[in-house]
């Protein structure tokens, strides 16, 4: 005989998600009760094993109601979306009914009522039977909150639950940002992305976890009812930004060392994005003596470099691409990114040039030194920014060779140098003085394209202007 205390309420079921299983059941169950908890302000929401060998989860809010089985938008939650996982009161019923169909009995506590499944006939069709919610009266009116009790739930079904959140992960937080976290990622398996702390997606070639906390309109039209296999695309812009708002020296440090992989196909894929590369070279060059070279300049400025090392610089190797985007950037601290240029530029102001007054020249030396105007000419035209050409009878070593440079440009003094010993023939003065100007119209040192594209340019132009009178 039916008890008459008990009412059933019918869930209306046709058919649930085909691809969950008790995990995801429980997943929704689980984050139902840590929003109950955020939004109530309430102790820790409890997963524990009894003595009857039944699990439960617990919160310690407000309590389960049956109306709450309706399949309407939380209206609470949507005001409060910053501190939830949830939007939509659409999970618990296609939890309750996967795990019915799994074969896991479930019963839930609450002062509003106790609730358990039963498969009765639908109201008025005896011959279709559906899923109902079985409420009777409360057992206990003082219950704190919601317990739900499961039987016949194997172990390895919590584990898989409690994978999907960042608050039973144990991840370890490197740095915080209003858009979210970056965790450290652990050593085995993928890197995993969640949102508000529940896990979304996982990444096989990222160098850090990562938790979004402020969503796009891309990502809320992504996080579907399944809440999983969210597309790269719907995350990759907040996960930049995350790593953009970056100050940790720990993430620029992972970042860096990536940078220097990335030739031999083995970074990981944050650093492919140009823009975050960028930024950990700032981070970088404001917490260490950094000096950041390109693998071509590993090999043809090896001298220049060994240099920087011994003046107690750490040389990382970077893409050319990302070489050119540090050129006239600051770092976090309001510094210039230092680049093999940049050194080089630091290093020449730290030299005492011993000038000579162009009065004082021999009259060889002055008879060489004013055809600049026309050497100038057939390279085309001194540069604007060049405001003066001075001749010094000492000069810093040059790096590439290792012996003393014979002209320099300084482009913060809009001025190129020659070594006083070039005017001793017109062919060495002019070689030396092209060579300058090309450094003055390229802005690039001499192991670069830009560099060697305009000195190939300077060529081409002198070479067509004797061709002319031939």
């Amino acid at each position: 005989m039916p008890n008459a205390d008990v009412r059933r309420f019918d869930l209306n079921i046709e058919k649930i998600l085909e691809g969950w299983e008790i995990p995801h059941a429980l997943r929704e169950i689980i984050a139902n009760a840590l929003d109950e908890q955020a939004l109530t302000d309430t102790r820790d929401v409890e997963i524990a094993k009894d003595a009857q060998g039944r699990w439960h989860i617990r919160d310690y809010g407000r309590g389960l109601k049956y109306d709450h089985l309706t399949q309407n938008e939380n209206g609470e939650k949507l005001k409060n979306a910053e501190k939830v996982v949830g939007k939509f009161g659409v999970g618990l019923k296609d939890a309750l009914a996967t795990l019915h169909r799994r074969g896991v009995d479930v019963a839930i506590q609450s002062k509003h009522g106790n609730i358990a499944l039963d498969v009765v006939p639908k109201h008025g069709f005896a011959d279709i039977e559906t899923l109902h919610a079985a409420i009777s009266p409360p057992a206990d009116k003082k219950f704190i909150g919601t317990d739900f009790v499961f039987r016949r739930l194997a172990d390895s079904d919590i584990a898989g639950a409690k994978r999907f959140f960042l608050c039973f992960s144990g991840d370890e937080v490197l740095d915080t940002s209003s858009l979210g976290q970056i965790l450290r990622r652990k050593e085995r398996g993928k890197a995993r992305v969640y949102v508000k702390g529940l896990l979304v997606a996982e990444e096989d070639e990222f160098a850090f976890s990562y938790n979004i906390t402020s969503l796009t309109a891309a990502m809320n039209r992504a996080l579907n009812r399944e809440r999983s296999n969210v597309g790269r695309t719907a995350y990759s812009d907040r996960v930049k930004a995350m790593l953009l708002a970056s100050s940790a020296s720990e993430v620029a440090e992972t970042l860096a060392a990536d940078l220097q992989r990335m030739e031999l196909g083995t970074s990981h894929d944050e650093v492919k994005w140009t823009d975050v590369a960028v930024h950990a070279c700032q981070i970088l060059n404001a917490a260490k003596k950094v000096v950041f070279v390109t693998a071509q300049q590993r090999t043809l400025a090896s001298d220049a470099i060994d240099h920087a090392i011994a003046d107690g610089y750490e040389a990382v190797t970077v893409p050319d691409n990302i070489r050119q985007r540090l050129r006239g950037i600051k770092d976090m601290n309001g510094n210039a990114v230092r680049d093999l240029d940049i050194y080089a530029e630091e290093f020449a102001r730290s030299f005492e040039f011993t000038f000579i007054d162009i009065a004082k020249l021999s009259t060889a030396e002055r008879k060489v030194f004013d055809l600049h105007e026309a050497i100038a000419k057939l390279g085309g035209g001194l540069p604007r920014q060049v405001k003066d050409i001075k001749v010094s009878e000492t000069m810093r070593p040059a790096f590439i060779s290792a012996s003393d440079a014979l002209g320099l440009w300084e482009p913060h003094k809009s001025r190129i140098i020659i070594k006083r010993s070039e005017l001793l023939s017109i062919e060495a003065f002019a070689g030396t003085l092209l060579h300058e100007i090309a450094h003055a119209r390229s802005g690039y040192g001499d192991v670069s394209r830009e560099f060697e594209g305009e000195l190939t340019t300077i060529i081409g132009r002198i070479s067509a202007r004797a061709l002319k009178k031939c």
